[in-house]
């Protein structure tokens, strides 16, 4: 499976989903992470080699390809028009993150358009950084599907245990914390939606 992770606006949790969404996809079938953003973030996040997939930049994944079932790319913020629709043109599935503040809400709703006008609709939309104590949190999957836009069943919660897994190059799985634990069951029902479809 070819999955792309993209979006208008940095700060949404991007590298944070491509890397728990492939350690779970590695459950299923050998994984391959391509990291194609300009801070190179999922390759930082694999540097201490903790990771149970392949991590590689874009220009050095050719020869990796092959030999993996389902292919992870994390795209650049902010891609162009033309390339957000070579993206989904090129992949089973694009996943929009964003999280429920009202900017990245906006930025989400202009990426589904630019989809829309060119009758683009193998994208999905996953609430990150999720806070369900703020009203912006809670309003936020009742905006979204008042737009009727595909949504994940899953929302990625706010938690400090992304960051502490991220700078032990590990994934909340990996992490020994209580809630990091209920953060990986929410990415495990995420790839478990993608694979059940």
């Amino acid at each position: 499976m070819l999955i792309a992770i993209a979006s208008l606006k940095g700060g949404v949790g991007k590298t944070t989903t491509a890397i728990h969404l492939c350690s779970y996809l590695q459950t299923d079938r050998p994984t391959l992470l391509i990291d194609a953003d300009r801070n190179r973030s999922a390759l930082v996040w694999a540097r201490e080699e903790n990771l149970s997939f392949n991590v590689a930049s874009q220009a050095g994944s050719a020869a990796l390809i092959p030999q993996h079932q389902h292919i992870v790319t994390d795209m650049k913020a902010g891609p162009e028009e033309v390339e957000l629709i070579d993206l989904a043109t090129g992949n089973n599935l694009i996943i929009i993150p964003t999280t429920p503040n009202h900017l990245d809400l906006d930025a989400t709703v202009k990426a589904v358009e630019m989809l829309k006008k060119h009758n683009v609709n193998n994208y999905k939309i996953l609430l990150t950084k999720v806070d369900s104590r703020t009203v912006n949190s809670r309003t936020a999957k009742k905006f979204l599907e008042g737009k009727n836009l595909p949504l994940f069943k899953a929302e990625i919660p706010l938690l400090i245990a992304f960051e502490k897994a991220s700078q032990n190059g590990k994934t909340v799985k990996d992490y020994s914390d209580s809630r990091a634990k209920q953060a990986w069951k929410q990415y495990e029902n995420v790839g478990k939606e993608i694979l059940n479809n």
